[in-house]
This record gives structure tokens, sequence and C-alpha cells, in this order.
């Protein structure tokens, strides 16, 4: 797993601008009011040879008693006890506040390293430093001066947070999972929507400990299963997480349970309940998924719950659809795991998704579809040329990754990207997540080299200098 980095800060300092500048997309609504961000927010960044996991916080109003900011504080203080590294960002424009110095108490409490980010100086080098100078006074070490508006110091200051990364493990940053014949099944979800039950249903015995009582699972729990000859290893995750300083606040949200477990997982189970409509968590859980390019499969748990009433049951399936539409590709089961109504059928699904994760087209096969794709949907214009695909061919697995040469790389509209994807999926039956890598022509530079003297010689008669 990659180590995490988590941006902890008072309202309205900055952090999302800065939390974008690191992962070098807008991933974070960014504005100019407190409070926009309040759930944590995780994207992957790369910086040299070295990645790592952002995480981005609401803003920390310590000792506040408006129930709202005490949620986004918790979520703040969960983020700090998962990562390896704090940023503490500060408002160096605004100068060193009594928020600040309260924020800095509980970071000191961690034990964890800590880099301060001055934020909002855009002033000349000189000035900056002087007024970023204050913060040294937090106690917490090195004080980098910075403007996450234009991107000015978000360089250097991403070279400091490398050097304060614990060591790279071996297999850190690697994007395939190894293949040693087992399958592995993370059981994500809300809390009490059926995880614990679904895996006993599975198991044919209690091996773990369920209730109606939110919170009943702490840590991922890893079992054993057989099924058809294949060996699939289930991992039940936290719904909820209890951590020292909330001990007896329910977390809300699973998300840093189902990225542990899935960064080592073939396929998600997405766990939801059916007497309930999906909800923002759902679909949280579900774009992590295709984020971290894990297989998935929507299991509605509870579906004995609905009753019979057909008009009930397809409300609830239409409005499933629509609020999942991102990963339109993914199963849907409805399952009960009390009664083991179709608890099964998950895992012949989970096991055909597994094999589709790993699946390699033929590239005999992949060229003629492309040659169809284009026949039948030629490629649009990019900078007044027509985009030319010339090759396609398979380059990875867990998940399928096809690389296409092309004359415009970086010009390939996103519908025609869903254009080729779909195909992909239709052609070769992949219900999974695809990743597409565009590329230049090996020798483009040469063959633009060769064209040179061309040129000049078109110059010389034509009298242009």
């Amino acid at each position: 797993m990659k180590p995490l980095v988590a941006i902890v800060g008072r309202p309205n300092v900055g952090k999302s601008t800065l939390f974008n500048r690191l992962i070098r997309r807008r991933a974070a609504l960014v504005e100019d009011v407190p409070g926009v961000t309040r759930d944590r927010h995780y994207a992957d960044a790369t910086w040299g040879d070295r990645s790592f996991t952002v995480i981005d916080t609401g803003g920390f109003v310590p000792g506040d008693k408006d129930l709202l900011l005490k949620e986004v504080r918790e979520q703040a203080q969960l983020a700090v006890e998962e990562c390896d590294v704090i940023l503490f960002v500060t408002d160096g424009r605004a100068g060193l506040t009594a928020a600040d110095d309260a924020v800095a108490r509980l970071l000191r409490k961690s034990g964890k390293p800590v880099v301060v980010a001055a934020n909002k100086l855009d002033s000349p080098t000189g000035t900056m430093q002087a007024l970023s100078a204050e913060f040294f006074r937090l106690g917490l070490g090195e004080v980098l001066s910075l403007s996450a508006e234009p991107g000015l110091g978000v360089p250097q200051l991403a070279e400091t947070l490398l050097d304060k990364l614990p060591p790279k493990q071996e297999g850190e940053d690697s994007e395939e999972l190894p293949d040693d014949g087992s399958i592995r099944l993370a059981i994500i979800g809300r809390p009490n929507v059926g995880k614990s039950t679904l895996v006993n249903a599975l198991l044919k015995q209690k091996r773990l400990v369920s209730s109606e009582v939110p919170g009943t699972t702490r840590d991922p729990i890893d079992s054993t299963l057989t099924y058809k000859d294949k060996k699939i290893i289930l991992t039940d995750t936290a719904g909820i997480r209890r951590k020292r300083s909330i001990a007896h606040r329910v977390e809300k949200y699973s998300v840093m349970a189902a990225i542990k477990v899935m960064d080592r997982s073939d396929v998600a189970v997405l766990l939801m309940d059916a007497t309930e409509p999906a909800v923002d968590q759902d679909a949280k859980l579900a774009s992590l998924a295709e984020e971290k390019g894990r297989a998935l499969v929507i299991v509605v748990n509870k579906w004995d719950l609905i009753g019979t009433d057909l008009r009930r049951q397809e409300a609830f399936r239409e409005a499933l659809k629509y609020s999942l539409k991102f990963v339109g590709y993914a199963p849907i089961v409805f399952t009960s795991a009390l009664t083991g109504s179709k608890v099964e059928k998950v895992v012949d699904i989970a096991v055909e998704l597994a094999e589709q994760f790993r699946y390699r087209a033929p590239t005999p096969q992949l060229n003629r579809l492309l040659e169809h794709m284009v026949d039948n949907n030629p490629a649009p214009i990019v900078n007044g040329k027509p985009l030319r695909l010339y090759y396609i061919a398979q380059v990875g697995t867990a998940p399928p990754t096809f690389a296409l040469t092309c004359n415009h790389p970086q010009g390939v509209p996103e519908m025609y990207k869903r254009y080729i994807t779909n195909q992909l999926r239709k052609t070769f039956d992949l219900r999974v997540p695809l990743r597409l890598i565009f590329k230049e022509r090996p020798g483009k530079a040469k063959r633009e080299a060769r064209k040179r003297p061309h040129l000049k010689k078109k110059e010389k008669k034509t009298g242009r200098h």
C-alpha cells in the first residue's frame, strides 16, 4: 500500500487547492468560502520515483461545539491517525492564529512527522520568508513558504514530503497484483449492511461476529473459502473505525479500511442495504473501486425485506442504476445473507470477474477491432488534423490495460475514449475496469528531423529566411 499524507489545517487556508496541486489534477472542490470540504478525500500523487496517497480533510476547528464542525474535525483526526506524514497548512498572509496553535498542539501529540506549509505567499522571496518565520513558533520543525493557487513552491514541498515518507517497500507502487492462484475478495460497505453475515453465509459457519450494532467489526479479517476447486480469500472490512481519540464515537465512513483491503484484492464486493436507497457513501466506495482499478460486484443485501411489491422492487433497481451509472459495467446481485438466498451467486460472479480482471486479449483480434472501430466511427479532428489510430496492444492485466499508438496522444477526446472502452467491453465481454494509454509512434523525432532538410531547401528556393 502506498504511504499516506494527510492535509490538515483550519478552514479556508487552501488545503483543497494544495491537494489538487499535489495530485496534479482538479479532484477536490475549491471555493473561497470556509467549509467546502467536509469528508476525507483520497487520491494518488506521483513525484519523482515515489507515489503516495494524499488525504484532503475538512477545516479543523478545535473545540467547536457545532455538530457538523465536530464531525468534520473527527474526520481530520482519523486522517491524522491513519497517515504516515502530516501536512499542516496555514494562511501565511493572515499570520499565526490561536486556532493554528490549537491544531499544532494536537498534531504534536500524534507523534507523526509534520511539514508546515505557510500558504498564500506569492510575494518576493524575502517577504515570503519573513511572513512565514512566525510559524516556527509552533514547534513543529520545518516551515515552507508557498502559494498553492499558482503552484509556487509546490515542487519543493513535494520533495520535503518525500524525505519524510517511510522507506519504500517492495511492490509498493505495483499496479498489478501477484497471481498466486488465489482470488481475493474485499467485502466493503457501510456499517450494519451485513458484511460479516455474508461472509458467514458463504463459509457456512459463524466465522465472524455479526450483530445489528454498527461497528462490530474493527479490523479487516481474512477467511479462506474453497469453492469449485478455487481458493478464495474473503476479507471482511470494518464498517467503522474506533480510535484512541474518538473511542466512543461511531465513524460513519469506512474508506480507509476499504483502501487497505482493495489494494491487495482482485474483486471488491460492495454490500448495500435494500431497505435504504443508494447513498453518497455507497457511490464513494464504488468510485474508489473504479479508481483503484478493481473488479466490482454490487450486492444488494436484505432483499427479502423489500417484499413482493414489484413496483417497489423496480423503483429500487432504477434508482440504483442511476446513482451508480459511472460503474454501469458492474454486475448487481440481489440477495439475503441472513437467509442464504443467492449468496453463492455472489461468488460465482466474483470468480468470473477475477478471471476477466486478468484477461489477455489476442493482439491480432485487437487490431481487427481497432480497424472496425475506426471504420464505423471515424476518429475526430484534433488540433485541425485527423486523429489517426495506428495500432493497439494489451500491455497489462489486473486491470486489463491497452496501449493505442496514435498521432495526437494528448488530444484524444473523452467521448472517443469511452467509445473505445465500450467496444472493448462488448467484444471481449469484460465487466471490469479498463485502462487506456495513448502514445506516439516510436521514432517520431527522427521522422521530424528527416523532414527539416527538405523544408530548408524549400525556404531557400522561395527566398524565405
